[in-house]
Formats: C-alpha cells, structure tokens, sequence
C-alpha cells in the first residue's frame, strides 16, 4: 500500500499540532512524539500513554520531553503503508487503556441500526425499509434532543404504531449506547489491515473521532478511528452485538493522538468534519462521502459523562469512539444489495485537523492473530 503522498495524512497544521503516538521498534513497542516532523522516542522518560495523558502538563511534557529520534514522520507513515510493515511502524496511539465505543448517536446511523433490525440482517430488504421508515417518522431525527420532551412524544407516537426499536431508545432516549469495542493492545494502527469475521456477508467501516480521557475522565485530545461494523450480524439481534463488534483486527485508530491545546480544542472536535473514502481493489468501486459533528445528537462530553464518573471508573484512562453518521448504502455488488466491503478494500478516514486513518480490508481469520497483550508489553518494560 505504498502511497508518495504522506503528507496528506498528517494535520495540515501540522507546526503547530501536539503529536502523541506509539511505534513498533525493532525490539518493541515505544512511545514517540512528533515535533516539526521528527518522530521522538520518549519512552525513557514515560512507560506508556495513559501515563502521559495522566500528566497534568501532557501538552508541555510532549512538547518539551528529550527522546531518540527515529527520523522525520513521513518516512513513518511510509513504513507503515508498506506490506509487510517496515519498523519502525505505527501502531494505535493507545496502550492499556479501555476501548469504548458510543453508538446511535446521529439520526442517519439511528435510522440504519433500526433498518438492521426489522431486515434480520438481510442486506436485500434494506431499501425498502428505508423508504417505509421516513414516510412513517416524518420528520429530520437530528432536530430532536434525546430525552427532550419532543423525543418522549415521538417515542410514545412510534409505539403506538409498533414501530418503536430498542435503536430509538438510545437514539431519542436519555441514556446513550456505551458499549466496550476493543481490548487493550488489540486495536490496530495506520497501514494495518482491518479484519471482517468470515461469518458476516454485509459490513461496512464506521468512521468516527475518537477521544482520549485520561483516568480523572477528562478529555485529553483526539485521534480518528474505524469502529468496523457486521451489519448482518448485529441486525440477526442486538445481543451479537459483541460478535459484530470485536474481532481480530476490527478496531484501527490513529494516526497519532492530538493532544488538546489553545491551537486544538474539544470545539474544534465539536466542528470537524470527518471524510470517508473507500476504493475497491477487485473492482472499479469507489465511494465518498462526509460526515458533520455538528449534527452529533449528544455532545462529546455528554458521552465522556456517560462513559465515567461515580458509576464506573477507568483507572488506566480509555478511547472513547463517539459514533458515526456513515452507514454506506451505495449499491455495489447488485440493485438494491446497498454496500459492503470486499477484500483489499482501501479505507481512508480524514479531517484537516487529525490528518488521516488508512487500512485495508481483508478477513479476520486470514490475519495474524493477536498475541502481544498486557504480559507481553509488561515484560517488554521489565526488560
């Protein structure tokens, strides 16, 4: 997957952006930070990246920290574009921290989930639904507030109907879809290949902005991620939804994280606008589109509220996924079989101010599998 055009996946600021990230060395992970387009191994002076969001001067540590330098940036990201992998590579930017995931939080992705549902995972009955379902709500999903007044009487509206879905709850309700994606040291960084179970014949990639809070549960910075969805799986019933979700290789973030300062604020995650490009290798397929957080249901500190506080605790920090508003329908393999991936897909998730997430599609099964967990990064540290 090698690519002569690097830069475009860096923040067009990139001067001025606070770079935090992690790279598979020769011997091991390391911790690193980019400054004026050199990566900088700080791994001496921090174990790991829940350490260094934890720090109350994270901005100045990372900018200001002494550290080997592997070279400039754009040799990195060519490293990690190359397959097999070049070390040093990059790896997801987190570390031992929790990998959560919000979902249902824009009115296009609601509608989708309840399009699962009533199809039972049946990619053919999805246009259909579709069209029945905005003819019977009648109204744009994104005005409504969840748990607003408004939202009840619509609730109460679509029950009286039967069409209300457990979807709607979470989408209109008050209480927001926190679900867990990943395990820590199982997502997979820029370059990487993406894993589909074998199983699911209807998927597609989630692009979404990911927060990072650090274990007090405030935001910290952000980064992009790829939250990849088996639409046939979860559609059969909401309780697979660990199946659809956690896989092999089916949760990628990165590039870096971009640590909050005056230049990159949780206001500029609130305006971003997130692209998704997806380019068939095995075909002439080509999507894109964009996605607006403005249009986000619940605020990004909502969901973090949601996520942590006196209910639940996350000493060791988490990611923090907080939805998508992309649910391809394009037709691909047939009128009206709306979109799913084929093997070798290339997905590109961007936003000028986080640069961009790449990877390929392919199978979870057909991936290496993952060996290198908490013992293994924690002898790593002893050594």
């Amino acid at each position: 997957m090698n690519d002569d055009n690097t830069t475009a996946y860096l923040p067009q600021d990139l001067d001025r952006a606070l770079l935090v990230g992690r790279v598979w060395r020769e011997d091991g992970p390391a911790l690193v930070a980019v400054r004026q387009g050199e990566v900088i191994d700080i791994s001496t002076q921090c174990d790991c990246m829940a350490d260094l969001l934890d720090r109350g001067d994270a901005a100045d540590f990372a900018r200001s920290v002494e550290g080997e330098s592997l070279g400039s940036v754009t040799a990195l990201l060519q490293n990690s574009l190359a397959e097999p992998q070049v070390a040093p590579y990059l790896l997801a930017p987190c570390d031992v921290q929790a990998i959560k995931a919000c979902g249902v939080t824009f009115a296009v992705s609601l509608l989708e989930r309840v399009i699962e549902e009533q199809a039972g995972g049946d990619a053919a009955k999805a246009s259909q639904l579709r069209a029945e379902l905005k003819e019977m709500i009648g109204q744009d999903l994104s005005r409504i507030a969840p748990g607003s007044d408004e939202a009840m009487a619509l609730k109460t509206a679509l029950q009286a109907r039967g069409a209300w879905s457990q979807y709607m709850e979470v989408g209109l309700g008050p209480d927001a879809e926190v679900f867990t994606k990943a395990q820590p040291f199982s997502s997979v960084g820029f370059g990487a290949r993406v894993g589909l179970h074998p199983a699911s014949k209807w998927n597609n990639p989630e692009p979404e902005i990911v927060l990072a809070v650090d274990a007090r549960g405030e935001a910290k910075g952000a980064t992009l991620g790829n939250d990849v969805n088996l639409r046939d799986i979860e559609g059969r019933s909401a309780l697979l939804l660990g199946k659809a979700k956690d896989n092999n290789a089916s949760c990628a973030i990165g590039p870096f994280i971009r640590l909050f300062d005056r230049d990159f604020t949780l206001d500029s995650v609130r305006q971003a606008q997130v692209t998704l490009r997806i380019e068939g290798e095995d075909d002439d397929f080509l999507l894109e589109g964009e996605s607006d957080m403005r249009e986000i249901s619940r605020d990004p500190l909502d969901l973090v509220r949601q996520t942590v506080g006196a209910h639940h605790q996350y000493p060791d920090g988490f990611m923090l996924f907080l939805g998508t508003m992309f649910s391809p329908i394009q037709d691909r393999d047939g009128e009206g079989q709306g979109f799913t991936h084929h093997v070798g897909d290339r997905v590109t998730i961007a936003t000028p101010a986080l640069g961009a997430l790449v990877n390929r599609v392919d199978r979870s099964d057909d991936l290496p599998p993952w060996t290198y967990g908490i013992r293994q990064w924690m002898a790593h540290r002893h050594r």
